[in-house]
């Protein structure tokens, strides 16, 4: 567990939002992918427009 969210572009699948979630809080990124995927089940385009945020604005490695 990382003290920084950071980007992990090099383990990505979209944008590395994922993995790098999975990253700063030490969880499988599986679990991560699985949780965002039912997050934009839950809410729709919320899920869709904090996650294209994140992956614009958070660092990267």
């Amino acid at each position: 567990m990382t003290n920084r969210f950071i980007v992990n572009r090099r383990e990505a699948k979209v944008m590395g939002v994922g993995a790098g979630i999975a990253d700063y809080t030490g969880i499988d990124p599986l679990i991560v992918r699985l949780g965002l995927v039912a997050a934009l089940l839950l809410t729709g385009p919320v899920v869709i427009f904090l996650y294209v945020i994140t992956g614009l604005v958070a660092a990267e490695r």
